[in-house]
């Protein structure tokens, strides 16, 4: 069929508009054929680059009015969705999905007359299927609702100026936070009543008592300040996560009594900070590292509570470390619900976030991409290249130097300028490029190259042990691709150049290893694959319920373990105090515990977990510290690896206690009163990691236990010898 036969006249016009502009070489014949020339690829890409519409991760949105001012590719992919409909309902919007060939026609009909007018019905073109998919929203109880009208219009649109100014007044209050909440009518509604406001027309106005004054609680913030006997729980993090060196400058924006000041000044940092209270005569000051700890959360106003965090972010020179309460964890408190948070009855304020929220908040206010360091702690990065480095080194394991295992002579006389070249591959995994080795001019002036001087050092080494230190590289490096995808996919050319380096090494290109870190993520969503894997590994202890291992343990697992891990800490992240992680394979579920003698005692009682919810990324957090029923642990070489300090000295425990009988039923002793009564039972005591004879074991119980311990040895000799007849056999 031809263009000419088939087409609507403004498709044959866009078809002769792109001829002239150069898009196509030659007239199409059919919409087959269009498409083929538009691939989703470049739909997406000029999606991103359009200066017009309502930006979201996973879609462009624009009015039906603005559709003729995008770019010529975006016009022609929209009309060949709209030559598939014989109408289009009063469509309002035009959705292009950054994810699959499709685009959506939206009818909001009170768009111009309401200012959060709700979805009435929806029509889904997908372009690879040709087919079409029609909604209604009208008998929905709690149908969507449009936020930010003016970023879906161009400025000369009708309305536009009350559409900013609505927008404005709603920013300020904090009402557009909840992004996650207020996509709906119920839940925007719900924003509206726990704020106090309401809209009348395009204006914000504050619900009023009966005398018309605006119905507030007595808050008294100061109140909410700690007397602390150690950092505080961010500066720490900041700390072991190497992001406030001693060369660094530290501001405290809302210190309170200043313990984290003092501490860090001890420390021979430059640090200062203010307090609106307690500090207000103390000049603000801009600092590398700028904490803002634990004060979003008590104050009542979410336009102030707005205005704290940006102006954390303006003092910020290098990097913003950010926290605030994330559980309610005495919820049988005398609580009075107030705005978004509770008045608590010391007459403190106290929002306490959902984890995925928080990040959401300070994403949207400071339009970054915050990076947790621990529960509802998140660092904000001023340069995005080494917020991207930190985030990379967060999955990077330390890798030694193979070591020297013949004489070389070459190698000998030049190994002082190899080292740098080694430690290098070993913590890239391949050899450097250009400029990034600033031992370079000394190695070409010897070798002549890199490459040449890297075979001296493989002739003094083992090469596999190179080979491993690459593969492992390469495999986080696709754990980070991965994780990546969960979030703004950057362009290779916004990538960090040692980045675009490590990507090309090891991939070729760009495309082929996001290709790979694609299957490795589709993988993760196939829980019984993951299940094979947890039930397969040679680390970790397994049982029905999945695999644990030590923290210690987890850089040597499967990638695709860690990056079913990953999917948990990249927006909550981990428990800091873990000892364990736990991969769940009946449900997508990752608990963290922490076993605070995990090295001295030789069955340590799990004291805390942190339980979180893949799916709808909830967190459950438990406490075991006063309970008379908590988990022990039992076989502790199995958590970790041969290579662990203590490895041996678990390891022959467990041997003693099999020998005796005590971990034959493994479920049965899961819990310290089961334990200690199978203690009881085989005349038992542990002093460290030895079992011996109680002191004052009944005679006659340790003969049976004998008895019955000489038997299973016996019945174990056995079949090890019918084993070894039927192997020579």
């Amino acid at each position: 069929m031809t263009v000419n036969a088939t087409f609507p006249d403004y498709l044959e016009a866009l078809i002769s508009l792109a001829l002239d502009k150069g898009l196509f070489n030659t007239r199409p014949e059919s919409l087959e054929e269009i498409l083929d020339r538009l691939p989703h690829d470049r739909i997406v890409d000029c999606c991103n680059e359009s200066s017009l519409g309502k930006h979201l991760p996973a879609a462009l949105y624009v009015h039906w009015c603005a559709v003729e001012s995008l770019s010529l590719p975006l016009r022609l992919y929209e009309a060949c969705a709209r030559s598939l409909l014989d109408e289009l309902d009063g469509a309002t919007l035009v959705k292009f999905s950054l994810e699959h060939p499709k685009l959506s026609y939206l009818a909001y009909p009170e768009f111009d007359s309401e200012p959060h007018p709700v979805l009435h019905s929806s029509i889904r073109v997908n372009l690879h299927h040709r087919s079409v998919d029609r909604r209604t929203y009208q008998i929905t109880e709690n149908p969507p609702v449009l936020h930010r009208k003016e970023t879906f219009v161009t400025p000369d649109y009708p309305g536009y100026e009350d559409f900013v100014g609505l927008t404005k007044q709603e920013e300020r209050l904090g009402l557009l936070d909840k992004r996650r909440h207020i996509g709906t009518l119920a839940g925007w509604e719900k924003c509206l009543r726990e704020t106090g406001v309401e809209i009348r027309d395009y204006t914000v106005v504050r619900r009023c008592d009966s005398e018309g004054n605006p119905v507030k609680p007595k808050i008294d913030r100061h109140r909410a300040a700690i007397v602390r006997h150690d950092l505080s729980r961010p500066v720490k993090l900041a700390l072991q996560t190497g992001l406030l060196p001693p060369e660094k400058s530290f501001f405290d924006y809302g210190c309170g009594y200043g313990g984290d000041v003092q501490r860090i000044a001890q420390q021979g940092i430059v640090s200062h900070g203010w307090d609106p209270y307690y500090a207000p005569e103390n000049p603000i000051k801009a600092a590398d590292v700028v904490n803002l700890g634990y004060v979003i959360n008590v104050i009542e106003e979410p336009a102030e509570r707005r205005e704290a965090l940006i102006k954390a972010w303006e003092l910020t020179q290098e990097v913003l470390v950010v926290s605030a309460q994330v559980a309610i964890r005495d919820r049988d408190a005398e609580q009075l619900a107030y705005g978004d948070g509770v008045v608590t009855r010391r007459r403190t304020f106290q929002k306490y976030y959902e984890q995925e929220e928080l990040k959401a908040y300070i994403d949207s206010v400071l339009g970054v991409d915050a990076i947790p360091l621990g529960l509802g702690v998140y660092a904000v990065f001023r340069d995005i290249d080494r917020g991207e480095q930190f985030r990379l080194s967060r999955f990077r394991s330390r890798a030694t130097t193979p070591r020297i295992r013949v004489s070389v002579k070459q190698f000998e006389e030049h190994r002082e300028i190899l080292e740098p070249l080694m430690q290098f591959y070993s913590d890239r995994g391949r050899l450097p490029r250009g400029d990034e080795l600033n031992e370079q001019t000394e190695i070409l002036e010897v070798f002549g190259s890199f490459r040449r001087a890297f075979r001296v050092v493989l002739w003094a080494t083992d090469e596999s042990d190179w080979y491993d230190i690459a593969e492992r590289r390469r495999q986080e490096l696709l754990i980070y691709l991965a994780l990546t995808k969960f979030r703004h996919l950057p362009r290779f050319g916004q990538l960090d150049r040692t980045l675009q380096y490590d990507i090309r090494a090891f991939f070729g290109s760009y495309k082929q290893a996001l290709a790979a870190a694609d299957l490795m993520l589709f993988s993760v969503g196939d829980l019984s694959r993951l299940s094979t894997l947890c039930n397969n590994s040679p680390i970790g202890q397994r049982s029905k319920r999945g695999l644990v291992v030590h923290i210690s343990a987890f850089e040597d697992l499967d990638p695709l373990l860690r990056i079913y891990e990953g999917c948990a800490s990249r927006t909550i992240g981990r428990m800091e105090e873990t000892t364990l992680i736990q991969f769940h394979t009946q449900r997508p579920k990752i608990s963290y515990l922490f076993c605070p003698d995990f090295d001295e005692n030789p069955h340590p009682i799990v004291r805390r977990i942190l339980q979180i919810d893949l799916k709808k990324l909830d967190v459950t957090y438990y406490d075991f510290t006063y309970y008379k029923n908590p988990l022990v642990l039992h076989k502790k070489e199995e958590f970790v690896t041969p290579d662990y300090p203590f490895y041996n000295k678990f390891k022959r425990l467990t041997e003693q206690e099999e020998k005796w009988g005590l971990l034959d039923d493994l479920e049965k002793i899961r819990r310290q009163p089961q334990w200690i009564a199978c203690l009881n039972e085989h005349c038992a005591e542990l002093q460290g990691h030895r079992v011996y004879w109680q002191k004052d074991a009944d005679p006659y119980r340790k003969k049976l236990v004998i008895s019955k311990r000489r038997r299973l040895s016996n019945r174990v000799r056995r079949e090890n010898l019918d084993n070894s007849s039927q192997d020579r056999a």
